[in-house]
């Protein structure tokens, strides 16, 4: 009788065990779920310069969805214009509102490092997008990798050319991105195409007329010049404007970047030979995603001080490009 009762004490405190276990880990699932939504009053905030133009639509409209993924608010803010004073003042204004986090795509690499430093300082994450700030405390950059970007660009270019001539380039010389777009390509047109030569690097200031004007003078001071490749997502516009004034618009070559309207619209028309499109979106839902793991603690900084319950971000994502012609534009047209 003691052995049968012993029998069935056993299996009754095996079967509490199992019951206890079971409802442990369908508890700690339910926390996973719950971890993985916020509340709508919990908002993160973008930040950009340049406020109206196409290229911050895509990114702006990935951050929406991983809102809405995420059951929290979002909010847009940018200076109006390429102004680096007025983007470093519209960070502090929301700093100052204390959200629950912050993603930045920066104009100057060093002049925000001081204020997004004293952001993270206050406790609120901050990551970037599209270009960075290196020395700043940001915790990651969601961005293109610029410097394949500029390679596809020259290897592009050079098939376009015929491997051989004079080309230019329309930039932004002081932002990171640009920097590194034009250094890949100067360097592979330099190393890997001898019969080709980049004979002037513009400064297009990010704007459609000075684009314009640059790519105009760099055809009067190279009358041979081939083709022109511009870094940013207003002024290869400009540039195939300048190819209708100067007449060169059938034989002068432009790559333009990004995919706005109106350069989608140069290509298809066969101004523009070609534009790199970045992974927009990629960056403004994965901005947000990597925003509310810092701020909920549900991941930290990859630099090893992050606790044993975090997961650490990586520090660099690469959102990646594809090269745009007249062959696939239709498929970056809004229907």
């Amino acid at each position: 009788m003691k052995k049968l009762i012993f029998v069935y004490v056993l299996l009754i405190g095996s079967f509490l065990l199992y019951l206890f276990t079971y409802l442990r880990g369908a508890s700690g699932d339910e926390q996973i779920q719950a971890g993985l939504q916020g509340s709508i009053d919990e908002k993160y905030v973008m930040v950009t310069f340049q406020a109206g133009i196409d290229y911050w639509k895509s990114i702006l409209k990935g951050f929406e969805d991983a809102a809405q993924t995420l059951n929290v608010s979002v909010e847009y803010r940018g200076s109006t214009r390429y102004d680096l004073q007025e983007q470093i003042t519209v960070l502090e204004q929301v700093i100052a509102k204390k959200p629950a986090g912050i993603a930045i795509s920066s104009m100057n690499p060093d002049a925000l490092t001081p204020t997004i430093n004293k952001a993270i300082d206050a406790g609120i994450p901050i990551v970037s997008f599209d270009s960075g700030v290196m020395n700043s405390k940001a915790y990651s950059l969601l961005a293109t990798n610029n410097y394949d970007a500029g390679v596809a660009a020259a290897h592009k270019m050079a098939e376009l050319v015929g491997r051989s001539g004079e080309v230019g380039v329309v930039t932004l010389p002081n932002q990171l991105n640009h920097k590194e777009r034009t250094l890949g390509f100067e360097e592979t047109i330099r190393s890997v195409y001898p019969k080709m030569r980049v004979v002037a690097v513009k400064d297009g200031k990010g704007d459609q007329v000075l684009s314009r004007q640059s790519a105009v003078d760099m055809m009067t001071a190279y009358p041979e010049l081939k083709g022109i490749f511009n870094t940013d997502a207003i002024g290869g516009i400009g540039i195939g404007e300048a190819a209708w004034l100067q007449q060169r618009a059938k034989d002068l070559k432009i790559i333009a970047f990004d995919t706005d309207k109106g350069t989608l619209d140069m290509i298809k028309e066969g101004t523009i030979s070609a534009t790199i499109a970045q992974g927009t979106w990629n960056m403004g839902y994965w901005s947000l995603q990597f925003l509310f793991h810092l701020h909920h603690g549900l991941a930290g900084p990859m630099n090893g001080q992050s606790s044993s319950s975090t997961y650490p971000l990586p520090v660099y994502v690469d959102t990646g490009i594809t090269v745009v012609t007249k062959e696939n534009v239709d498929d970056y047209i809004a229907k």
